[in-house]
């Protein structure tokens, strides 16, 4: 995360601090941190959200915010971390949000990332009244001016009425419509009705865990928008249907290094979990009626993989308009021209030349070139004013073009 942001969520810290001491009523300690007895005590409750959310998913869907001690727990240790994926996510905007609805928003991390972020007028909706209260406490510890309206849409309530420069859903959609394969039509249904909500140039966010279903299902979901016309601002750049979905083992998501606050690493520790770097699952999507992004000029691909470094050569799986494929340099063809190749990080997009089609995707060689066109969490440029702009078509089957 850039240091901008993690100076924006450490200012937080204290001020989350206040308010969960604020809501239970009893203790006191220093202000950037937890005594040892609050630590043990909220960690117990990061440990039952994780079980319940990301493990045996027993808890995804019911109304566990309404719980003070999950409450509190999610507000000190998921808190921040949804916040650090939302600035992450919202790097790759193309224009600066406005007014901004945050749906399912809890105590309001998404809600007040975009504050940060630059937006002027920010409403979070939630159907919990005391993650509400919590997100209204927290507006008042930071001087910030936040509306709130209830909001649930299991009882099937429409989004807050408006139109709005970017709508965001953190960790919302895996928790609606239960299980299997019937959530796909509903989920995407609600999306296609909030996006009605979203201005022309605008956008809607929405925030998935980094865990293999829930991000298949995000990815099917993706898809039904796909086929029905809608553009997809980040991360995608290919306009087919997913090709993560081709294989039963594959899946696709974010992740980012951070420095964790204290608080977190605490917290993670105590809950006996592994909190290294930032993961998650992501869409950006257009309103109807936008073109997809148009992009620079050269052969793009978005680095959807860790390093996946062998002996005497580098690679990773990379997803473009071309499809999801491997790339590989050895470390005997390294030159200064493709040098970057060697450094890259999960999330950045690169243009290369000069490939041979090779098992499931390209080698690269001496004469390959490889540049970075945007790094991780940063929005890819338009095309300069030299360029004629493409689009992210996939090219007609040739030589270099794997089968």
């Amino acid at each position: 995360m850039a240091d901008a942001y993690s100076r924006d969520l450490e200012r937080w810290i204290p001020r989350l601090i206040a308010v969960w001491r604020k809501a239970r009523r009893k203790g006191d300690g220093p202000e950037t941190r937890l005594t040892p007895q609050e630590v043990k005590e909220v960690g117990a409750g990061v440990k039952q959200l994780s079980l319940g959310l990301t493990r045996e998913r027993q808890l995804a869907g019911a109304k566990y915010m309404d719980d003070p001690k999950l409450l509190g727990a999610y507000l000190l240790f998921y808190w921040p971390v949804s916040y650090a994926q939302a600035r992450q996510a919202l790097g790759e905007l193309p224009n600066r949000p406005r007014q901004v609805l945050d749906l399912g928003s809890g105590p309001g991390p998404l809600a007040f990332a975009a504050l940060d972020a630059g937006a002027k007028e920010v409403m979070a909706a939630d159907r919990s009244k005391p993650a509400l209260t919590l997100a209204r406490e927290l507006a008042a510890e930071a001087g910030e001016a936040l509306a709130t309206r209830e909001w649930d849409p299991t009882r099937k309530a429409p989004p807050p009425e408006g139109q709005f420069d970017l709508i965001t859903m953190g960790h919302v959609l895996n928790e609606l419509y239960g299980t299997g394969e019937g959530v796909t039509a509903p989920r995407a249904a609600l999306l296609e009705q909030i996006l009605g909500q979203v201005k022309k140039g605008g956008s809607l966010l929405v925030l998935e865990p980094a865990l293999r279903e829930t991000s298949r299902a995000l990815l099917k979901v993706r898809d039904v928008l796909v086929s029905k016309g809608y553009g997809i601002r980040a991360p995608c750049m290919f306009r087919g249907n997913c090709p993560a979905l081709l294989k039963e083992s594959d899946w696709c998501h974010a992740e980012r290094p951070w420095p964790m606050p204290r608080v977190v690493e605490e917290l993670a520790r105590a809950a006996g979990l592994h909190k290294e770097s930032l993961k998650m699952s992501y869409l950006m999507l257009a309103p109807k009626g936008e073109a997809w992004p148009e992009l620079p000029q050269g052969r793009l691909f978005r680095i959807v993989s860790e390093s996946l470094e062998g002996k005497g050569r580098q690679r990773y799986i990379g997803c473009g308009a071309e499809g999801r494929v491997g790339l590989a340099l050895q470390e005997k063809h390294r030159t200064e021209k493709n040098e970057r190749f060697f450094k890259l990080h999960r999330g950045d997009v690169i243009s290369v030349t000069e490939t041979e089609a090779k098992g499931d995707g390209f080698a690269l060689d001496d004469r390959s070139e490889v540049k970075i066109v945007a790094h991780a969490g940063k929005g890819i440029p338009p095309p300069s004013s030299e360029e004629q702009p493409r689009t992210a078509t996939p090219p007609p089957a040739g030589p270099d073009t794997p089968a």
